[in-house]
């Protein structure tokens, strides 16, 4: 099966063509079949290329598919070519795996839409970039569905355009991550210059021998792929553009921050491992940015009262964990929960699709309420998922991912006491936020009422992501709970294993997974305390000066926009107005301004009279025979 490992990205991209050229003139079912069918066979193909994968592994345990070359020029010869591996494999089977369910449920949650199947085809594409990032052979190929699922971010960010607020957000999300995207570009330079190669696997064999760890060239280099996946990845301080992407259908969301774009920056890092790990101050900013980062998207989700809003910075959040188990050398630990998070951030994102759905569009999680009884199907999907965020102990599959960063940000010869503090803080503030979103949206009195029922097609990609959200977890248990490794095994070949800093440290790991563990529950209990109970203590916080200054702040995450447009639009704008006339401007317009006055001075003489055209003539006559006289 693994011969036809080129038809995983290449059935979601012929899907897109179709849809494309002749989705107009087709049934919705004919659409629903070919966008949703498209992605359900590369799923499936996925699954059975796994398995063989799994059970009969190559040499090597990678498995390369090389199609053509796709340029040759100055010994330099990247091709069309897919590389399988263990790390790939989790990608791939969670881009297709997720994103067909996603599918699914776009084909109920958008029938109505009159650009139903422009959608699909721009979902279909999106899918198609991202498995060609997640199996490319070589950077060069790696960039183009880098630069794939950033134009498919702007085109899904933005597909109800008419709303001039959604296309700004496209606009924004496009921008800022073309920050990074630049940052990524010279990154490959400076690779060519080194190794005159983009070859991935070439690169990293040859890497140790080439660079002294820590040397200028690699540290250059490290820090430069890391700005590529701070912008894709929404990380400090590139994270503005994520919480506005939200302007985007909810499938939209579910699959931006589950399955594919926001996690191609942890793709990155992992698949470039060597390159960090020869760049320790690089590795360590890796782990101070998750740490940061989690920390301050934790606090501004605390606030939102849009619910995908909070989920988009509780979204910024974890990928922050994924970045400090990077930084600290857990790389599998990191990879198992991108699994995860996928899992149950598509399960919230769906399920908050489903209110926002059921009560004609409505966001605002005040204005929602009582739903628990209304909407069962949702109410006990969308816990899964959200006690799967929050990390509750032994019966959700975040406990074991969370769990596992932060015993590595505290064990690991790369940890210390502040990486696992920001985590364990992170963890208390996930807790507090994810249950004041369950209270307020399920709990109390009904505000706004149904207005239309969630289908089947819906329904049923919500209890399969709660399934998984709940036994997901047992793929990887700790070293105190079973300790199985079923997943890190996978990836064993692939990604080096976490060095632990002292060989009794397990021994404290049962009392930090306990402080974890009541630290979280007291959380829920504020959040019902806080918001349920007794929410006029919080109202009466928010009247005060501080409060409400201190709640705008983390309202507007941290007031970001405000500095990046007080130090950068506003002097841009004010520097290109002054300059929009300048000299150069000058040289491509004086030809322009003489063929327009040339024609002002003919028209005057096409007036109409037939005397001034007579008299034209005889003057030409009498120019022509004066000078033909005398010359």
């Amino acid at each position: 099966m693994m011969r036809y490992l080129w038809l995983v990205p290449v059935m979601p991209l012929l899907g897109f063509l179709v849809l494309a050229f002749f989705g107009r003139n087709l049934r919705k079912s004919i659409i629903t079949l070919i966008g949703t069918g498209t992605v359900g066979l590369s799923a499936l193909l996925v699954i059975l290329i796994g398995i063989e994968f799994l059970t009969s592994p190559p040499a090597g345990n990678a498995f390369t598919l090389k199609l053509w070359t796709w340029m040759s020029s100055g010994g330099l010869s990247p091709s069309i070519a897919f590389y399988l591996d263990g790390l790939s494999l989790a990608f791939i089977f969670v881009v297709t795996f997720v994103g067909f369910l996603i599918h699914v449920y776009s084909s109920e949650y958008m029938r109505d839409d009159e650009g139903f199947a422009r959608f699909l085809a721009f979902m279909n594409l999106f899918v198609s970039a991202m498995l060609i990032l997640v199996l490319a052979d070589n950077l060069a190929l790696m960039y183009l569905g880098w630069e794939g699922v950033g134009l498919c971010s702007f085109l899904l960010i933005g597909f109800w355009y008419k709303e001039s607020a959604n296309a700004a957000a496209a606009r924004k999300a496009f921008i800022v991550t073309r920050v990074g995207d630049t940052a990524m570009a010279l990154g490959l330079f400076l690779l060519i210059t080194e190794f005159n190669t983009l070859d991935i696997r070439s690169i990293l064999e040859t890497a140790p021998a080439h660079w002294t760890p820590g040397s200028a060239k690699v540290v250059w280099i490290a820090f430069l792929l890391l700005g590529g996946a701070v912008g894709k990845s929404a990380q400090l301080p590139l994270q503005t553009w994520l919480p506005d992407a939200m302007a985007g259908p909810s499938p939209v969301s579910a699959l931006i921050h589950a399955a594919t774009m926001v996690t191609a920056g942890v793709y990155l890092i992992a698949r470039n491992h060597v390159v960090f790990e020869l760049a320790p101050i690089a590795m360590k900013t890796v782990a101070i940015v998750g740490a940061s980062t989690l920390l301050i998207a934790g606090f501004a989700a605390v606030v939102q009262y849009d619910i995908k809003r909070v989920l988009a910075y509780s979204t910024i959040s974890q990928i922050g964990y994924m970045f400090l188990a990077l930084g600290v050398g857990a790389w599998s630990a990191g990879i198992f929960h991108f699994m995860i998070h996928a899992f149950f951030k598509a399960l919230l994102f769906l399920g908050a699709g489903a209110v926002i759905h059921a009560l004609h569009h409505e966001q605002n999680i005040f204005k929602m309420g009582g739903l628990r009884k209304e909407m069962p199907v949702i109410f006990w999907t969308f816990l899964a998922g959200s006690g799967a965020l929050a990390a509750l102990p032994l019966v959700t599959a975040g406990f074991y991912s969370k769990d596992a960063i932060l015993w590595y940000s505290w064990s690991s010869e790369k940890g210390s006491l502040f990486l696992w503090a920001a985590a364990f803080l992170g963890a208390f503030i996930t807790s507090i936020y994810t249950f004041r979103m369950v209270f307020i949206t399920f709990w109390g009195k009904m505000k706004t009422h149904i207005h239309l029922r969630p289908g089947r097609a819906m329904l049923i990609p919500l209890v399969v992501l709660a399934v998984l959200s709940i036994i997901g977890g047992f793929l990887e248990t700790p070293h105190n709970l079973g300790h199985i490794t079923l997943f890190s095994g996978m990836l064993s070949g692939v990604l080096p294993e976490v060095h632990i800093l002292h060989s009794g440290a397990e021994s404290t790991e049962l009392i930090l997974q306990v402080l974890t563990a009541l630290t979280g529950f007291f959380g829920i209990y504020l959040a019902w305390h806080f918001w349920m109970k007794k929410p006029g203590f919080l109202f009466r916080l928010k009247q005060t000066r501080a409060g409400a200054a201190l709640h705008h702040w983390w309202l507007t995450g941290w007031g970001f926009d405000w500095v990046y447009d007080l130090l950068i639009i506003r002097p841009f704008t004010w520097l290109s107005n002054i300059n929009k006339n300048d000299i150069v401007d000058y040289i491509s317009i004086a030809p322009s301004n003489l063929v327009v006055w040339l024609h002002n001075l003919t028209r005057r003489s096409q007036n109409g009279n037939l005397r001034w055209y007579a008299a034209g003539i005889a003057l030409g006559l009498i120019i022509t025979l004066t000078i033909a006289l005398f010359l």
